[in-house]
């Protein structure tokens, strides 16, 4: 009864929030002031959560927010597992871990004074090799370090407690770790800002950040908003500072502004498998591997979701496409820029034999359950449907270094010292996005004097 109730009243609040951007849809840049004190370019969870902090903190000055889709929170936002992290994995006394870490409380207590349905269903690490024992420990040293909450180590009988059908020689135990609808938790932020009197524009598409030099027809308005962001349809937006939250496209919202075009920005592809319904039973909470520091990424998991599907995954490969969530999505564009890129391809090359595992566990269900199977023997092939991806917008270095941390700058001249880029926001960003809103305020307010 109680997970029926859950269940009406999150999609109660997703239809209450859906509505409010539709309305919104409707309007053109047009019906609205052209002119702000602050342009926030970037719907999606940071930028989101940004505008909400800003206009809050400021709510004399005028804001308008800039989306290029339809609706808010489409991409990274609405395409992520709904994991609300503890703080882990990060290096101590990184952005990633204080942030993570501060985040993750604030977000529950976000939920619960906004009513959001969310489910503290813990997390473990399990190691299934006697040599991911030592790496499983530096874990919980590290976890310990970065103040995670109730952490600790338990072994075969208790992962059993945890995880009835689980297999491991030990496991780390992460009970403050959760999930919920990031897209929803989205679309309050959104309707926060909203309601605080900030402006979002959805279907324009930002494709030129520059300095004006006449005041529009009719005012006198220049100096006062000397920055011009035009969108891809010719409509335009006047502003004294702009902050970018693009995810996908932060390099190039940081080129069309004159700045750096790196860190660049290469999209790899997450694939999911669904476990069907009938085989629920076999996962209460979140089930992780433990990390192998010899490869980008984190690897395959169990992760429950709120509507109470079960994803399994994902893989990570290249994407020919920023926001391509299919296998034959393709944009010319998009790959040639990925690799003519010095950093992937060097990436590649120092994770051919990963990389190539990885596109194989994508093409072959039995391949990926049999990673899968490490954890939970009994899961099978026939117990598993092809589910939805992700695709993660990754911050590379022309050494084909993952940029592992938050980075945050922006640039010289009338433009550059007006525009503030959020260049890379990678997992865990939408645990961190309240934390990591107030950390981009503060430095709007230090850089722009607000």
């Amino acid at each position: 009864m109680m997970a029926a109730a859950r269940a009406v009243r999150l999609r109660s609040t997703a239809s209450r929030c859906c509505s409010c951007w539709n309305r919104w849809n409707r309007l053109s840049v047009r019906e609205k002031h052209s002119s702000y004190d602050v342009a926030v370019v970037g719907g999606g969870i940071v930028g989101l959560a940004t505008a909400r902090e800003l206009i809050l903190r400021h709510p004399t000055l005028s804001f308008v927010l800039l989306e290029k889709e339809k609706e808010l929170a489409v991409h990274q936002s609405g395409h992520n597992s709904g994991v609300i992290h503890s703080g882990i994995y990060y290096t101590p006394g990184s952005l990633k871990a204080r942030l993570c870490v501060k985040g993750a409380t604030m977000a529950y207590e976000y939920c619960e004074k906004k009513g959001i349905p969310y489910k503290r269903c813990g997390k473990l690490i399990v190691a299934v090799e006697r040599e991911e024992i030592p790496r499983l420990k530096a874990l919980y040293e590290r976890g310990l370090k970065n103040n995670v909450r109730d952490l600790r180590m338990i072994d075969t009988k208790g992962i059993r407690e945890r995880e009835p059908y689980c297999r491991g020689l030990m496991a780390l135990d992460s009970p403050y770790t959760g999930i919920v609808d990031w897209r929803l938790v989205s679309l309050t932020y959104g309707r926060d800002f909203q309601e605080a009197g900030g402006t979002v524009v959805t279907e324009f598409e930002a494709s030129d950040i520059s300095s004006v030099t006449e005041s529009p027809v009719g005012t006198a308005e220049g100096m006062k908003y000397p920055i011009s962001v035009r969108s891809s349809k010719g409509d335009e937006v006047r502003c004294r500072y702009v902050l970018t939250c693009g995810g996908l496209y932060s390099d190039r919202l940081s080129q069309i502004s004159g700045c750096s075009p790196e860190p660049r920005i290469v999209p790899f592809r997450g694939d999911y498998l669904v476990l069907k319904p009938e085989k629920h039973y076999l996962v209460r909470g979140n089930i992780y591997p433990v990390p192998d520091p010899r490869f980008p990424f984190l690897g395959v998991h169990f992760t429950p979701r709120m509507d109470g599907s079960i994803w399994l995954g994902p893989n990570a490969v290249l994407a020919f496409k920023r926001e391509g969530y299919k296998v034959y999505d393709f944009d010319v564009r998009d790959f040639g820029d990925a690799l003519s890129f010095r950093g992937l391809q060097r990436l590649v090359m120092k994770n051919v034999t990963y990389g190539l595992a990885e596109m194989y566990r994508g093409v072959f269900i039995n391949a990926q359950v049999k990673i899968l199977q490490k954890y939970i023997p009994e899961l099978s092939p026939s117990d598993v449907l092809r589910g939805p991806s992700g695709v993660r917008a990754q911050a590379l270095d022309r050494d084909g270094n993952l940029v592992d941390d938050f980075v945050f700058d922006g640039g010289l001249g009338e433009v550059g010292s007006r525009v503030l880029h959020v260049r890379n926001a990678p997992s865990p960003a939408a645990t961190s996005s309240l934390a990591i809103a107030e950390m981009i305020a503060d430095e709007v307010q230090k850089r722009f004097a607000l």
